[in-house]
């Protein structure tokens, strides 16, 4: 499993590059549709699971990790949201899984940043792409999902885990998301990264969407969820945070309870969604 070589404390980031990961792979999942969508001058893919029925349907979107194949965690994820009457859309932001072609991968730009700097220079690189591209895909994939026939556009929602946590608490800044989940963002970077602090926690003031914070309790670091629920209750906004029993052995375990245990926190995430989004 690829799950967290990848930026643990940023020492391993050069074992995720691209020519290391897993080769992108087709969804497993029947029924699942694989689409196209611009941001800016790039083609990225992404893909759709629909629940049963013609639709339109409240819809989210989930920003995948770092790890090298994100479909993996879209085909644990997507068809638990499916049964839950919510439609699940998975893009792949530049450089990976079936975006693969469209641009460098995340984890060999943050270890090219390394240079005389080192950790520094890592941290600094990770929070430039991530409020940069990557953020661009993500509005991009958003702006897309908004004009398809089958979403309700007034009920879509954000989520993500690890990178894509750390996306889905950017993105509740930048647009009307009607809720967000932010399942183990920035728990592998928070300690090593302060440059990420402010970052995150400025968002969080400024999310548009209430926000559901997650993770297990072996997690690496269980800061990020209480930090930035803290900071938005201070501003006025809704957070809620729930610490998970353990999941697995070690922290690597943990931390894959963003998607791994996806069986076991769905119907929180959904109870939350409808309680924000049917309104």
């Amino acid at each position: 499993m690829r799950l967290l070589v990848c930026l643990l404390a940023f020492a391993a980031v050069s074992a995720c590059k691209r020519g290391a990961a897993a080769v992108p792979q087709q969804s497993r999942v029947p029924g699942t549709e694989t689409v196209r969508f611009k941001s800016g001058s790039l083609t990225l893919a992404g893909v759709v699971y629909k629940p049963e029925g013609s639709g339109p349907f409240p819809t989210i979107l989930w920003n995948h990790g770092s790890y090298g194949d994100p479909m993996v965690a879209f085909d644990e994820m997507g068809p638990n949201f499916k049964a839950r009457g919510w439609a699940f859309f998975g893009p792949f932001r530049r450089g990976q899984g079936l975006s693969a072609a469209a641009g460098p991968y995340i984890g060999d730009e943050i270890e090219r940043a390394a240079g005389s700097d080192g950790m520094r220079g890592k941290a600094r690189a990770m929070v430039r792409l991530l409020e940069g591209d990557h953020l661009q895909d993500q509005l991009a994939a958003y702006a897309w999902l908004k004009q398809q026939g089958f979403v309700l556009p007034d009920r879509i929602a954000v989520g993500g885990n690890s990178f894509g946590g750390i996306q889905a608490v950017l993105g509740s800044e930048r647009v009307s998301y009607c809720a967000a989940i932010d399942a183990t963002g920035g728990a592998q970077s928070w300690s090593v990264a302060p440059e990420l602090h402010p970052v995150m926690l400025r968002a969080a003031r400024a999310s548009r969407a209430p926000m559901f914070l997650f993770q297990a309790e072996n997690d690496y670091d269980l800061t990020p969820s209480h930090a930035l629920a803290q900071a938005m209750q201070q501003a006025g906004k809704i957070a809620e945070v729930k610490i998970y029993p353990p999941f697995g052995e070690g922290p690597a375990a943990g931390h894959g309870f963003g998607w791994h245990g996806s069986s076991l926190w769905v119907d929180d995430v959904v109870r939350f969604l409808e309680r924000h989004c049917d309104r």
